[in-house]
């Protein structure tokens, strides 16, 4: 399984890497957007619906939305980032109550809460700068790989064993660690000051761990153990993407707001 989890996270770094730097700037936003579109895919799942169509017609739905923000409302990406950093902020505090029922309605809305903010905030870092873009899913990745070493090495105390077992407060601090690793590195390369950007990239970690456990209980809720199949070893789409569905909206303000980079 490690080995599998490793040939995965190499061979998407490398297309990762060609999206970024080496395809024309269209081509990379339509990734993306294909991205979040097979993201709602796996969201529909959550739903219930029963049947093919009513799966589809929610992937149209959320497509639409795309469509809506990125075409009609450009002017608005802050005010939704923003509603995005309360959404998450209320997902936290859900995460104490889990398990709770999740109503169908409330399981529609919360996948358009999750995945048009998460367009929203992957196009504008694409944007302002790859490099940028590239950091912000450094940052979860590395607190992901951070937690999954060290948890399953040390890990003693459960984070929310309601919600994700295999997930300890050990996993955390050792997730967080590799982030304090990762900013020192990027900082020194970068020649950037660290006494705003550290404890900002930290905030962004604890907040993709947020992501990670409010669509785990989604994925509990629906009987599922993973949301698809498309990564060997890691899952699916939602799987990798949903602490970046929590962190990229919070790292696009950050950026803009304490302006930490030029």
């Amino acid at each position: 399984m490690l080995r599998t989890r490793f040939v995965t996270a190499v061979i998407s770094l490398l297309i990762l890497g060609a999206v970024l730097f080496l395809v024309p700037p269209v081509v990379a936003l339509l990734v993306v957007g294909l991205l979040v579109l097979a993201g709602a895919w796996e969201w529909s799942g959550f739903l219930q619906l029963g049947t093919t169509a009513w799966r589809i017609s929610y992937v149209v739905l959320i497509a639409a939305l795309m469509v809506v923000t990125s075409l009609v409302f450009p002017g608005q990406a802050d005010l939704l980032l923003s509603i995005a950093c309360g959404w998450w902020l209320l997902a936290f505090v859900w995460t104490f109550f889990f398990p709770t029922p999740i109503p169908a309605a409330v399981r529609w809305a919360c996948g358009v809460l999750v995945l048009i903010p998460l367009f929203v905030a992957l196009q504008s870092l694409y944007g302002l700068d790859p490099m940028l873009l590239l950091l912000s899913l450094l940052i979860v990745w590395a607190a992901d790989m951070g937690a999954y070493f060290i948890g399953r090495k040390y890990g003693r105390v459960k984070l929310a064993p309601s919600i994700s077992p295999g997930k300890t407060w050990e996993g955390v601090f050792g997730g967080l660690a590799a982030v304090v690793v990762l900013i020192l590195v990027w900082a020194h390369f970068r020649d950037m000051g660290i006494a705003v950007l550290l404890p900002f990239c930290l905030g962004v970690a604890a907040l993709s761990i947020v992501g990670d456990l409010t669509v785990s209980m989604f994925k509990r809720t629906a009987g599922l153990k993973d949301s698809g199949n498309l990564f060997p070893g890691h899952g699916g789409v939602l799987d990798r993407i949903d602490s970046v569905s929590a962190a990229a909206p919070l790292f696009v303000i950050g950026v803009k707001w304490l302006e930490l980079f030029p």
